[in-house]
């Protein structure tokens, strides 16, 4: 198929795409910006509260896998609506039982299925845009992460004005209409075609690839990282600054803006300089802002500037992930890898909800935690500067710019 019959659907098919990830997101991060008010009515410790929050990470991080290799199979347009439409059946029952929390916990775990968009949607961009410009595709698809900033603004607010089950009845309702949109206007690539093998075997042979190994350590730790503050935030700042919720969540929708922002730049800049120069930046820039961040700077300017920076260092980081692996993965496994490795992220923002609840319930400060981030920060950077550098020591290698593949994935598959 030629290369005008991609570029007639490439701009509104990446627009749906977008569109339909930010919708899912927000139904995904439905419960963390409403966290504080479930404490408080449900008289929760930290730690429960951060059960609540990170449960619907759980199988929105390992439902990509399977979802990821389905869209291989069937493609991004059936997927998107398939995932769409299962989305609204949590999002109503999280609606009815706000009075129980082992009954939230039930559906937070059940809601994770709206953030597997996101290894529908890789692929799907990926195979409409030439290899040159799939950095710049995946990053501008990836800002659907702001769903996360859509929910922390409105959903208190709406919550604040007309109560907690009609506006969990607005997200059903969009999330129905998004389905439908997609259906009808949606459309795969011409250049995309089914994978007929079973799904079983071919994810075995996407985690012999070892960019997907490389690409998964470094995911768990930007992307991870911008799911645990977008959904941990509001009560972050609750502890340790005492923002009620409608302020704090006006503040963690800053902070995922900026990485909304990020990630689309970050794809754009790795396009052009390489995405290991884009990955370095990124976590230096991260284990810095942690380090600030840990000392509690003063609120608004203070603490404000120091998490806009951190997500913006997060940000770039995750449009420089999968700048990557476009450039160095088959577009027949981007689907089964994007699983893998999407997974890999969302548990990374799995786990330091929990960990930043018990740190927080043992000592009263945060401070442990944001070290450690910090610490992971900095070690991602060796990794990536030592696992990428350009084949032959010089140059400019298609991971640090054009040219030459990267010494670590010149064999993309072992054994």
């Amino acid at each position: 198929m030629g290369e005008s019959a991609l570029k007639r659907g490439q701009t509104r098919n990446l627009a749906l795409a977008t569109w339909t990830f930010a919708i899912n997101f927000w139904a995904w991060n439905l419960i963390g910006p409403q966290a504080t008010a479930y404490s408080k009515d449900l008289h929760l410790s930290s730690f429960q509260t951060s059960m609540l929050i990170a449960i619907p990470v759980l199988v929105g991080s390992l439902g990509r896998i399977p979802v990821g290799a389905l869209t291989d199979r069937y493609g991004g347009r059936i997927m998107f609506a398939v995932v769409s439409f299962l989305s609204i059946i949590p999002v109503l029952f999280v609606a009815m039982v706000g009075s129980s929390y082992g009954l939230m916990l039930v559906g937070g775990f059940v809601l994770g299925i709206a953030g597997t968009a996101f290894a529908v949607g890789v692929p799907f961009c990926n195979a409409w845009y030439e290899k040159s410009r799939r950095g710049f595709a995946t990053g501008v698809f990836g800002a659907g992460m702001g769903g996360t900033a859509l929910s922390a603004f409105f959903t208190p607010r709406m919550a604040d004005w007309m109560g907690r089950t009609p506006t969990y009845l607005i997200v059903a309702a969009a999330l129905a209409v998004t389905g439908v949109v997609v259906l009808m206007m949606a459309k795969d690539s011409p250049e995309w075609s089914p994978s007929t093998e079973p799904v079983m075997p071919r994810l075995a042979a996407a985690l012999k690839i070892k960019t997907t190994w490389q690409t998964s350590l470094l995911y768990a730790l930007a992307f991870g990282g911008f799911v645990a503050f977008s959904t941990y935030l509001p009560t972050y700042l609750k502890n340790v600054y005492s923002f009620d919720a409608v302020d704090a969540g006006m503040r963690t929708a800053g902070f995922s803006l900026a990485a909304v922002i990020a990630r689309p730049l970050g794809g754009a800049l790795s396009d052009r300089i390489g995405p290991r120069t884009v990955l370095m930046g990124s976590f230096g820039l991260a284990a810095v802002m942690a380090v600030i961040v840990s000392a509690k700077p003063a609120p608004e300017f203070g603490a404000g500037a120091s998490f806009v920076l951190l997500a913006f260092a997060l940000g770039l980081g995750t449009g420089g992930v999968f700048a990557l692996i476009g450039q160095t993965v088959e577009p027949s496994k981007v689907g089964s890898v994007t699983g893998l490795v999407g997974a890999a992220g969302g548990l990374g923002g799995y786990f330091p909800p929990l960990l930043m609840g018990a740190v927080y319930d043992s000592t009263g400060s945060y401070f442990i935690g944001l070290i450690l981030l910090a610490c992971c920060a900095v070690a991602a950077l060796l990794f990536t500067a030592i696992e990428f550098r350009p084949a032959g020591g010089g140059g400019r290698g298609s991971v640090s710019g054009r040219g030459r593949r990267p010494r670590a994935t010149k064999q993309d598959v072992s054994g």
